[in-house]
């Protein structure tokens, strides 16, 4: 096991920018002002990523599902489905290969799973089961393969497909004792700060050995607020995979890492001003890296506000220029509908928002039948897509997923 891997954070001077800058970087670091305000810029998808509608198949019963993308690879679609907890194989272009389904109480079943990662070369699906505290390695057609034992009391909120050979993960285990424990009425006074610092670490995909402890510069921030009697944590994507590594952040720092398995935590990118002198707080909840762009989601912490709930501003970067706007979105086949990269589902106002995880260099949106086809009817819809949308039937067939590869 390697010792742990500590990145000592050296002191950046800020240089404050004025807002109509192009330029946001300090030292060759770049970083985002979040108090400032930056251009809002309505961009055509296709402008900056090649666009592909994929459609998986239902001719056959057995793949109609209740759910959505688990996980995409150069070749393969693989989708959870919700209901049955069957996981389903499907080709890029939408045509079903193979499922299975394990549930069960017996050595290789899984409880409540979710697929992690699939390796294409070895034909191993990776699945985790919350209940059990294991990943179980299965083939694409069910054949049991191997049970990954997670570290003893660990609560695994994030699973990585790193590379070949490992996984790398987050454990939100104290995290979670913490929550509980404000839950039955403890202080925020009586916890310290240095029993929560962010326990990120990669392991073995062969038989769970922990390969690396990774541990950002401070400590974790107390994040999150009373809502209705009950205290809730602060939502944050603190570890998002991209074509170097992993990029990594916490509250604490107002710094996303960049971890690639081989060197010292690199620093990527700083907010300013710090979360903790902002009033009302605001903080990175996840930053994106995919082609020639960076997009970041900026939560603020707004009192009496459930934190699942929190407004979001969202920023996307030019790499090449250093300029910042605040993007929104559009589609020329699909009037009178905004995209947004988010983790969440869909916001209030209808904007779909990125539902999965980031794959290759691309993203994927989930397009509702239902209302593709409300907006076929309303002849909102073009090229491509409506021709696919005129053959579906919305009582009988799957929904219609977009996925975006960045330029």
């Amino acid at each position: 096991m390697r010792m742990n891997q500590t990145f000592y954070s050296t002191i950046i001077t800020f240089l404050l920018m004025s807002c109509s800058s192009d330029k946001q970087t300090t030292d060759g670091l770049p970083f985002i002002d979040v108090s400032g305000n930056y251009p809002e810029k309505e961009i055509v998808l296709t402008d900056i990523a090649d666009i592909t509608y994929l459609h998986l198949s239902t001719t056959d019963d057995d793949y109609l599902y209740k759910g959505q993308i688990s996980y995409i690879t150069k070749n393969t679609v693989i989708v959870l489905d919700q209901v049955s907890k069957s996981i389903l194989f499907f080709s890029k272009d939408g045509v079903p290969r193979s499922r299975f389904n394990r549930i069960g109480q017996g050595p290789g079943d899984y409880i409540n799973p979710t697929v992690e990662g699939y390796d294409e070369q070895t034909d191993e699906v990776f699945v985790s089961d919350f209940y059990r505290n294991v990943i179980l390695v299965y083939s694409s057609i069910g054949e049991y393969k191997r049970t990954i034992t997670l570290p003893q009391e660990s609560i695994i909120s994030i699973i990585i497909d790193f590379d070949d050979h490992s996984l790398f993960c987050y454990d939100n285990r104290i995290a979670t004792l913490r929550d509980l424990a404000l839950l039955r009425g403890g202080s925020l006074s009586d916890v310290s700060a240095n029993d929560y610092r962010l326990p990120f670490y990669r392991i073995s995909k062969t038989d769970g050995e922990v390969l690396d402890y990774v541990e950002l510069p401070g400590a974790d921030l107390i994040m999150g607020a009373y809502y209705m009697g009950r205290w809730l944590s602060a939502p944050c994507r603190f570890a998002v995979k991209c074509p170097e590594g992993v990029l990594l952040n916490n509250f604490q720092n107002d710094t996303v890492f960049l971890y690639n398995g081989d060197k010292p935590l690199t620093p990527v990118f700083y907010q300013t001003p710090s979360d903790v002198s902002l009033n009302p707080k605001q903080y990175v909840y996840q930053c994106l890296d995919r082609g020639q762009y960076q997009f970041f989601q900026v939560n603020i912490m707004r009192e009496g506000v459930n934190p699942l709930s929190y407004p979001s501003k969202y920023y996307m970067r030019y790499k090449e220029t250093g300029e910042i706007v605040q993007y929104k979105f559009i589609s020329n086949d699909y009037k009178g509908k905004d995209f947004i990269m988010n983790r969440s589902h869909r916001k209030t106002d209808g904007t779909l928002t990125l539902d999965g995880d980031p794959y290759t260099d691309g993203y994927w949106f989930e397009l509702d039948l239902y209302e593709l086809k409300q907006a076929d009817r309303e002849n909102r819809l073009s090229g491509k897509l409506k021709e696919l949308v005129s053959t579906l039937n919305e009582d009988e067939d799957n929904s219609v997923f977009m996925l975006v590869e960045f330029k």
